[in-house]
């Protein structure tokens, strides 16, 4: 499992929200001072790099990645013997395994609990700079895919516009598939945040 993606999909739900506005997906302006979809497409990575960076300083000062990556293993070995037994059908061995799950748990928390207390400093500056700062800077779709990226049901994260969104003269969308500006961050951020916490060795990937 890829704890990285799951906190930054945490970390990023909010985002595609207009607290002000209301309106979802609607974050950007009419005027931006960054004009051009090249330009635009560029600027919004650079800003998640920056921000990933920072996510990962937090990180590496505030975690005890030798201790948090021994829980993780541990944790990751007792849930594999676990499913082993319980797919073998040893009740013997499930039995022992029972013994050690209030142990199991109380180091899973502990793990969340570490993996979370960055997110309580990294919020702030994250919030800050993308409801007062981005949408200034861009408009409200930056980029355009070249296929549909809603690929969740509904329309609770939806990445790109649709083209019912586009025909609306009213909607912020103007084309089919255009990315909104908190879903290119999203994903830009997504596609440079496991490089940049190798780097740093911030990474939760035990491989």
């Amino acid at each position: 499992m890829d704890f990285n993606f799951i906190f930054l999909f945490i970390e990023s739900i909010h985002l595609q929200f207009d607290f002000f506005g209301g309106e979802r997906g609607a974050l950007g302006s009419d005027d931006p001072m960054i004009k051009g979809l090249i330009l635009s497409l560029f600027a919004v990575a650079g800003f998640g790099i920056i921000l990933n960076v920072f996510n990962a300083a937090v990180r590496k000062k505030m975690v005890d990645q030798v201790k948090l990556k021994r829980i993780m293993k541990e944790t990751r070995a007792y849930q594999k013997e676990r499913m082993a037994a319980m797919r073998a059908k040893d009740q013997e061995k499930m039995s022992e395994l029972g013994k050690k799950s209030a142990y199991m748990n109380k180091m899973s928390m502990e793990m969340m609990q570490m993996n979370m207390r960055p997110m309580m400093i990294t919020f702030v500056p994250l919030i800050l700079i993308f409801y007062f700062v981005l949408p200034q800077l861009f408009s409200y779709t930056v980029a355009i895919s070249p296929i549909p990226l809603n690929v969740i049901p509904g329309d609770f994260f939806q990445l790109t516009c649709t083209a019912e969104q586009a025909a609306d003269p009213e909607h912020v969308c103007e084309t089919e598939n255009a990315l909104f500006l908190w879903a290119w961050y999203f994903l830009s951020s997504i596609a440079f945040s496991g490089i940049i916490m190798k780097l740093t060795k911030t990474s939760m990937d035990l491989s």
